[in-house]
């Protein structure tokens, strides 16, 4: 893999909004090994979530990104697909029990695990998921079964293949087609199970605070239809209290913000032959309504995987994390792609945060609008006459952007010897929810020699 950019620089974006920061970053990195004889090539970019990943935790989330690369990586060096290599990525992510996906995904409201997943062919522009989903160690593996299935063609009697099943059915059809069910017990960790514990504690002193509070409300208006309450000092009609301090006192209680209540997993995938995949999987919000389907699960919003055509350049594929009302309000990963077949990724990736998330007018109530990407795109060059014999080359650019406090990503071509991992935060003094940064690099695969 061969870096075709080595700039390093911060620069500050103005924007519609007053509140808005974009920070568009591009890294440097190293110039990596010549392809080597007989090797099969192709890239993967992986993603932790969009959330905040605390620093005591950096390592082991950097640990399974790199270890969800190079399963990819494992695969497309054995001429598997693009859909099998990006799903080799994804059952790795959702076992790693620091992720929200698979095992130890946060638990909903009555502390039972329902996962979202879903997974597009760029090739094909077939798309596989599952949504509120229980009793399956990895969501993913159901999500690319449904995708196969769909393109084996019509059922008995010339129904349709599913493409998008939820719950119990999406759970009967997973082992009707061989896939192992999971004991309830395995998929909580130690980890999820205390924070579903500290979440329901503060929705209890939540829900007694808010009690309180309305109480309070309605014996004020019973106060004032019944009589004056007067100031002792100046004889005037005193202001009673309100409750004003209940909505402070409510925020206390507001529900852990930290990387396990808004990370998804997911991975994008470009194979030799140029056809590009991407995957997303997610144990949703903390505390969830039980049957609540986010964006993970959603087309057009968790992934999207595009082959060049007569009107796209570029094949493209994009995995989406965040908060997923969010991301499913503005249809994120679509709105991506599309950005993405215009001739400077960054600034159309940049302004596709800003003006189609961030300002979206979809999102216009919300006090910060959170979630992140992972995208790469690519397409056939000529390589320099100096340095080939007309060896095809693929041209790769990866990207990933967010607006959350921080993302952690992976990468890795197949000519590396091992992954590149990276926590990428927001700079000091942007406010999360309201600010951009992007970061990515360039690179050209080689076909290998025969």
């Amino acid at each position: 893999m061969t870096m075709e950019k080595g700039i390093s620089s911060v620069e500050v974006l103005p924007s519609k909004s007053s509140q808005v920061t974009a920070v568009k970053v591009v890294v440097k990195e190293p110039e990596t090994k010549q392809t080597q004889r007989g090797k099969r090539v192709g890239f993967v970019l992986v993603h932790a979530g969009a959330g905040y990943h605390s620093e005591s935790k950096a390592k082991e989330y950097k640990h399974v990104c790199k270890r969800a690369c190079q399963k990819a990586i494992e695969k497309l060096q054995a001429g598997a697909l693009a859909t099998d290599a990006v799903t080799a990525a994804l059952i790795e992510l959702e076992d790693s029990p620091f992720t929200n996906a698979g095992m130890g995904s946060n638990l909903n409201l009555l502390g039972e695990i329902e996962c979202d997943a879903s997974i597009m062919d760029g090739k094909s522009l077939n798309f596989g998921a599952v949504g509120a989903l229980s009793g399956i160690k990895n969501p993913v593996s159901v999500a690319n079964r449904l995708l196969c299935e769909g393109q084996k063609g019509k059922l008995s009697a010339g129904r349709i293949p599913p493409c998008f099943l939820v719950g119990e059915g999406a759970f009967r059809w997973a082992v009707d087609h061989g896939i192992p069910a999971c004991p309830p017990g395995i998929m909580a960790t130690r980890f999820s199970l205390a924070a579903f514990k500290r979440n329901k504690r503060k929705l209890e002193l939540a829900e007694k605070v808010e009690t309180d509070l309305i109480q309070l409300k309605k014996r004020r208006q019973s106060n004032e239809k019944g009589s004056r309450v007067m100031c002792r000092t100046c004889g005037r009609p005193s202001r009673a209290n309100d409750g004003s301090r209940g909505g402070d006192q409510i925020e206390l209680y507001s529900l852990e913000n930290d990387s396990g209540t808004l990370d998804t997993v997911g991975a994008v995938v470009v194979d030799q032959e140029g056809n590009v995949a991407a995957a997303v999987s997610s144990g949703g919000l903390a505390l969830k309504h039980p049957g609540r389907v986010g964006q993970a699960a959603l087309y057009g919003c968790g992934c999207w995987a595009e082959n060049t055509g007569a009107h796209t350049p570029y094949s493209t594929a994009v995995s989406t994390s965040g908060c997923g009302e969010h991301l499913v309000r503005t249809i994120l990963a679509r709105e991506c792609s599309c950005a993405l077949q215009t001739e400077d990724a960054h600034q159309a990736l940049l302004e596709t945060m800003q003006n189609k998330f961030i300002g979206s007018p979809f999102l216009a109530n919300e006090d910060g609008v959170l979630g992140g990407v992972i995208v790469l795109r690519s397409c056939r060059c000529s390589a320099e006459p100096e340095l080939s014999q007309e060896k095809p080359t693929l041209l790769v650019e990866f990207l990933w952007s967010h607006t959350t406090e921080s993302m952690c990503v992976g990468y890795m071509s197949a000519q590396d010897g091992k992954a590149k991992t990276h926590i990428s935060r927001l700079p000091p003094g942007a406010v999360a929810g309201q600010s951009v940064a992007i970061e990515g690099g360039v690179c050209r695969l080689e076909s290998p020699e025969s």
